[in-house]
């Protein structure tokens, strides 16, 4: 069993399609832990803004597994593949973390670059995994991103309904004032 963090991201219908991506990945996998979800300006192009999340789930299924299941979510939201990587887009399903490994398996890199230079990214896994040590650093996300110089990325938690309520009602009471 190893346990996963996503990060999950759109900015065409973000709403429906960050719906459809959670009801889905919840199909699959037995209990999902969800960040608060965060509205953030776009990065590396001029679009609307996105939605953000990160969710963790365990699972017993192989890394290789895991990323053609989320390919194939993509593809079901109908995520534009021809589409420039800086371009808005359906949604985005990216494998931040599997355990506590540093890895390069069938083309993915673990962990990904991304959780130490986007907010978007960073926030969300800290909120919901704050003690949790990033694999390269040996620090603490929490510290990560108390330590994050968040620069020109501006985001923010918005109100999302999803299953039993919203999921952002315990939004960053304690993570706005770091």
């Amino acid at each position: 069993m190893a346990y996963f963090y996503l990060s999950l991201g759109s900015n065409i219908r973000p709403y429906h399609n960050l719906v459809a991506a959670l009801d889905a990945l919840s199909d699959q996998f037995e209990s999902l832990t969800t960040s608060s979800v965060y509205e953030s300006t776009a990065v590396g192009f001029c679009g609307d803004n996105f939605l953000n999340l990160v969710v963790g789930l365990s699972s017993k299924r192989r890394l290789i597994d895991i990323s053609c299941y989320l390919k194939s979510l993509e593809n079901s939201l109908e995520r534009d593949r021809s589409a420039s990587r800086f371009s808005s887009r359906t949604i985005d399903v990216d494998i931040l973390v599997m355990d506590n490994r540093v890895t390069r398996e069938d083309g993915i890199d673990l962990p990904r670059p991304e959780i130490l230079t986007n907010a978007f990214v960073l926030l969300p896994l800290a909120e919901i995994a704050p003690d949790t040590i990033h694999p390269v650093t040996g620090k603490t996300y929490a510290y990560h991103w108390r330590e994050f110089n968040i620069g020109d990325q501006k985001l923010w938690p918005v109100d999302f309904f999803w299953g039993e309520g919203n999921i952002s009602s315990n939004a960053t009471k304690e993570l706005r004032s770091t």
